[in-house]
């Protein structure tokens, strides 16, 4: 047998004279200090740290900005700000004033009832009742006064408290300082066009600039009884509002009077693909649509998932959902298929091409993210109501998710792949056929997974504009609060989109 030597990292012997060398092209002023920090944070073994940084301590978020560690500005600005308001609260702050205004607020109703009283009392009348609110409002004013002398004999407290949290976060920050630092440092080592280092005047008078626009309004707000008004409010004027919205109008109006003709035309391709799944699927006989279906289900992903289909459709056909089931089928089918079809060569084009997908990459960032309410109000304007402008919203919903996973797909075929199929001769058809898109083929499926159901989830929200199937239940639910018929909705619209996703995967996985 061979004997091996484990040699522990301790042993390993570094060139110390480079070591330094490189510390101080990192930390620029006070190398000295830092290459001696950093030495003995490597040799530690502990879990904290053998070293103190004075200025860090004293300088907290500053020293942080000037250095340019910004992760650890942000988190002790933010705790730093926390023993500050504790502090102000304490040693400006007035703690009683709410107690203090409401038991003025009682003993003058006190007083008001006792003159109510004297004035019973002239006209002949019993005072006993207002005597009795006079000496219960009393009671309260100094129940009040009692808790507003108690919030201020809690300043001292409330002020101590901050001193030691601040001391506590100065402490913190001295210790660890050079810890982060280090490992800026480390990463600076890795990638040194990407990491900061040295010290930026930049970047000095960036976190001073920080520190005193949000520490001292943010003390100042929180310690002070009544903050001026725009402190609280941002001050906007309401005709800049009123304004913008009625140009907005004015322009949305005149683009769908101007693009009438274009908006119709689309709308009459989208109906055109609906009517035609409406009538395979509701036109059909029921036990025909219910076979095929069952049948497809079995030969695409096998005898459970077929199993799964046919108690579905039994479900939704005992509840008596069939036709609106299918209706919702054919709504997310129309929307899924032009999704599809424009989605996947979109994707392969910004897979191949990174200027396309820059310039992509807003509009589908806009796509994902702005609320799926807001598309109806465009959708409405230029397409009007029904099932064709539902499908619109939904293609602007759903699509993006199958556009960047087959660009992801593509982006992740290997390029030595590439080119030993450019090699062998391929074209560049074939190379797209037979090599990139099998092997991008799992992204793209999960980027129609992806599709299928956030095409299922607008199903509710086009019920808003006058779209039919399943959704209009679950919408008259919502309106009446009727809890049985909406869970039996939710459940059949969960079904439906379960059934596509098996078997558009199990058709893919088979293949």
């Amino acid at each position: 047998m061979t004997d091996v030597t484990v040699t522990a990292a301790s042993d390993i012997e570094v060139d110390r004279e480079a070591l330094d060398a490189s510390i101080a092209e990192f930390a620029g002023k006070n190398a000295d200090y830092y290459a001696a920090a950093f030495h003995k944070i490597h040799e530690s073994s502990g879990l904290m740290p053998q070293t103190f940084n004075l200025a860090a301590a004293l300088l907290g978020p500053i020293w942080a900005a000037m250095r340019g560690v910004w992760g650890f500005f942000w988190g002790f600005l933010l705790l730093e700000m926390i023993a500050w308001v504790q502090i102000g609260r304490g040693a400006w702050g007035d703690l009683g004033a709410d107690a203090f205004e409401r038991a003025e607020r009682q003993r003058e109703r006190a007083a008001g009832f006792l003159d109510r009283a004297e004035q019973a009392r002239q006209a002949g009348e019993d005072p006993a009742r207002f005597e009795t609110l006079a000496a219960n409002l009393q009671k309260a004013a100094d129940n009040s006064q009692a808790a507003a002398d108690a919030a201020q004999a809690e300043a001292l407290t409330i002020l101590l408290f901050g001193l030691g949290l601040l001391l506590i976060f100065k402490l913190a920050q001295g210790v660890w300082s050079n810890v982060v630092y280090e490992k800026q440092y480390s990463a600076w080592r890795i990638e040194p066009d990407k990491t900061e280092a040295g010290v930026k005047s930049r970047n000095l008078l960036l976190g001073i600039a920080l520190v005193l626009t949000i520490a001292p309004l943010t003390v100042y707000k929180f310690t002070v009884g009544e903050s001026p008004e725009i402190l609280d409010s941002f001050p906007a004027e309401k005709d800049h509002y009123v304004a913008t919205a009625s140009w907005l109008e004015a322009r949305i109006d005149a683009a769908a009077t101007g693009g009438a003709g274009a908006f119709d035309s689309i709308v009459a391709g989208v109906r055109s693909v609906l009517d035609a799944l409406t009538i395979a699927l509701i036109g059909t006989p029921w036990p025909v649509v219910m076979a095929v279906i069952c049948v497809v289900a079995w030969r695409a992903a096998g005898p459970r998932v077929a199993i799964f289909t046919a108690a579905s459709l039994a479900y939704v056909a005992f509840l008596g959902y069939w036709e609106i089931s299918m209706e919702t089928v054919a709504l997310v089918g129309a929307a899924v298929i032009i999704c599809v079809v424009i989605g996947i060569p979109c994707g392969i084009w910004f897979g191949k091409s990174k200027r396309a997908y820059s310039f992509a990459e807003p509009v589908l960032d806009l796509m994902q993210t702005l609320p799926a309410f807001v598309y109806l109000i465009p959708i409405i304007a230029f397409f009007g109501t029904g099932n064709p402008p539902g499908i619109l919203a939904t293609i602007i919903f759903g699509m993006p998710p199958v556009i960047r996973l087959t660009a992801l797909g593509m982006r992740g075929v290997p390029d030595n792949i590439k080119e030993a199929a450019t090699a062998f001769g391929a074209t560049r058809w074939q190379l797209l056929k037979d090599v990139e898109v099998p092997l991008a083929l799992p992204s793209i499926m999960t980027g129609v997974n992806q599709t299928i159901l956030m095409c299922l989830s607008m199903v509710v929200i086009i019920s808003l504009i006058g779209g039919g199937g399943l959704g209009k239940v679950i919408l008259e639910a919502l309106q009446y609060a009727a809890k049985g018929p909406g869970l039996l909705g939710g459940i059949a619209i969960l079904l439906c989109a379960m059934v596509i996703d098996r078997i558009v995967q199990g058709g893919f996985r088979q293949k």
